[in-house]
């Protein structure tokens, strides 16, 4: 594996720095409690990085589990019952902020509260959902991180055509179940003539209709893949990833666990990044007064060991523009 970009330590040494300006709100004393309802299933790999994340950087800044700060965790593994009823129960504890990662997430949590301060990661269009007024002036009791413009769709598929060059249909598969902007489906199907593609969507709602519509698209020469952003999905991921090798098609979306190419902020860099609002709102600032943050930095990830099983030759070129490259 090459990678080319990191900078996460010169964030963690700026929360450092940070932590030795600003004292402890409410007294030494004082357990706060944090409630983190995470999107993906205690299991997954992304998740432990979430969790391990939260912690060391919430440490850095002051806040210790176990001395003055207490962390509950929930795992909904991408079902939308799950993040009802943990949303429930985060807000049963009575809280000083939660921590909310994807749409569903926030959805759920905003059914129970609108006192508890909530923190969001990786939600697409938070002004057209109505979660804030403004990503500048937030309003209310939510604010957080966004995840990517719709133009950021259009990108990935064309990215999948210059690694994939005979890939001449694309099929994108999501949860409809799932709230999504359909404005990131708009900007796929916008994309798809630029670039030789036709573009369709496969909304699945379990595992036995990822494996069907994955089949359905391998039933013709020139198909390929592009996962939508959602919980669901991300949850899924190994079964979409195992399905799209096994039928040989091309996957724009989770190059580091071995789809073709991927496109993407790092969410864990970007959860790491509210732990920043988590320790400023524990301190008492209003999270109607945290303008909400879209992410600046994209990596092109690469993983050369999927190309040679889909019998592909990646360009010399878009090797050269890769941040990682999985060898």
């Amino acid at each position: 594996m090459r990678v080319r970009s990191l900078g996460r330590r010169e964030f963690i040494a700026v929360l450092g720095g940070a932590a030795a300006l600003w004292p402890l709100a409410g007294g030494a004393d004082r357990i706060r409690r944090v409630g983190v309802l995470v999107a993906v299933s205690e299991g997954d790999s992304v998740a432990r990085q979430i969790v391990t994340a939260y912690a060391q950087l919430l440490a850095r800044l002051g806040w210790v589990e176990g001395k003055n700060i207490r962390i509950d965790y929930r795992f909904a593994a991408g079902e939308p019952t799950l993040f009802e009823a943990y949303a429930a129960e985060l807000v049963g504890l009575s809280p000083d902020v939660i921590l909310a990662g994807t749409t569903p997430a926030i959805a759920a949590l905003r059914e129970q509260t609108n006192k508890i301060p909530i923190v969001f990661v990786g939600v697409p269009d938070p002004v057209g959902m109505g979660f804030v007024q403004s990503l500048g002036r937030p309003g209310g009791n939510i604010t957080g991180f966004g995840a990517v413009d719709a133009p950021i769709m259009g990108k990935r598929l064309q990215l999948l055509k210059e690694v994939a060059p005979g890939v001449t249909r694309v099929a994108g598969i999501f949860n409809p179940d799932i709230t999504a902007p359909t404005s990131f489906r708009s900007a796929i199907e916008e994309a798809g003539p630029s670039v030789g593609i036709k573009v369709t969507f496969a909304p699945v709602h379990d595992e036995a209709g990822i494996e069907e519509a994955i089949a359905a698209q391998a039933r013709e020469p020139g198909g390929g893949l592009v996962s939508l952003p959602d919980s669901f999905i991300g949850s899924h991921r190994d079964v979409i990833i195992a399905a799209a090798i096994r039928h040989r098609l091309p996957l724009m979306g989770y190059a580091r666990f071995g789809g073709l190419i991927e496109y993407w902020f790092n969410p864990v860099d970007v959860q790491a990044l509210a732990a920043s609002y988590i320790d400023r709102i524990l301190r008492g600032t209003s999270p109607a007064d945290l303008p909400v943050q879209q992410p600046t930095k994209f990596s092109l990830v690469i993983n050369l060991k999927t190309a040679k099983a889909l019998g592909l030759t990646v360009p010399p070129g878009m090797l050269d523009l890769a941040d990682e490259v999985i060898e």
